[in-house]
């Protein structure tokens, strides 16, 4: 991959995108992660205004240390960036004490209640300041196997590195000067208070799931190989549902 090449490609098209849609910035989550710290700073390298904005809710320290970190590397080294940490925890508390006795301990609601908490809050930034928020998801994510919320962490209005594969966003990391404890860290979603990696939720590796992603049939299987294709085509069928547009009952005509 060119590298460089494509870090100025994305940020070409983020300024283009900004200009014809006449925002005045963009707004993004910060989690610690590496996709939110490469988009965070493909954007800022555009000159363009940018609010990073940390949500901890139950966060784990080393998490919110990370994206401390990088938000500070961000904003020393360019102009254009700030940033506001809003704490959510009160919120899911308050709302979790609404739900009845009987419903208010599924764990995947919860965790995806946690995603769609961030997104309301970061289009609340957005609108008020006539902004835009950016995606972190890459091509894995969304276009694989579906791993991110429906109206929560997908919930975005523009999408950056979602053309890229996990492997190929290390690649820009590195040379984007991207702090190397983000770069090492096991990629996670922090949706969950026991802080389960990505790989650990899914079942297959990044690497696994970029090699099931360009399988072509000719290549003899091992047994791990077997079970790796099975979980991808199983989370890409059943997450088809996030990445398709909303079916709509078309009405015949001649019922009209």
């Amino acid at each position: 991959m060119q590298t460089k090449s494509v870090i100025k490609y994305i940020c070409q098209w983020i300024e283009e995108y900004a200009s014809t849609a006449k925002c005045k910035g963009f707004v993004i989550g910060i989690s610690g992660g590496i996709d939110s710290a490469v988009t965070s700073t493909l954007a800022a390298k555009t000159n363009i205004p940018l609010l990073c904005v940390e949500m901890p809710i139950y966060q784990k320290k080393n998490e919110i240390n990370r994206g401390k970190e990088h938000i500070n590397w961000l904003k020393k080294k360019y102009s254009n960036v700030n940033s506001i940490e809003v704490n959510l925890t009160p919120i899911l508390e308050s709302y979790i004490k609404q739900l009845p006795n009987n419903n208010n301990n599924h764990e995947l609601a919860l965790a995806n209640t946690r995603a769609r908490l961030r997104m309301t809050n970061l289009y609340y930034l957005a609108q008020s300041s006539n902004s835009l928020v950016l995606g972190t998801g890459n091509k894995v994510e969304d276009f694989g196997v579906g791993f991110f919320t429906k109206y929560g962490d997908g919930g975005v209005d523009i999408s950056p590195i979602a053309d890229l594969l996990k492997s190929e966003i290390y690649h820009l990391a590195k040379e984007l000067n991207i702090n190397n404890n983000i770069i090492q860290a096991a990629p996670t979603d922090g949706l969950w208070e026991n802080g389960r990696t990505d790989e650990e939720q899914i079942g297959a590796s990044y690497s696994e799931l970029e090699w099931a992603m360009s399988y072509n049939g000719k290549e003899k299987l091992t047994k791990r190989k077997e079970e790796v294709l099975t979980l991808y085509y199983q989370l890409n069928n059943a997450n088809k549902h996030k990445m398709t547009s909303i079916p709509v009952c078309k009405i015949p005509s001649e019922l009209k």
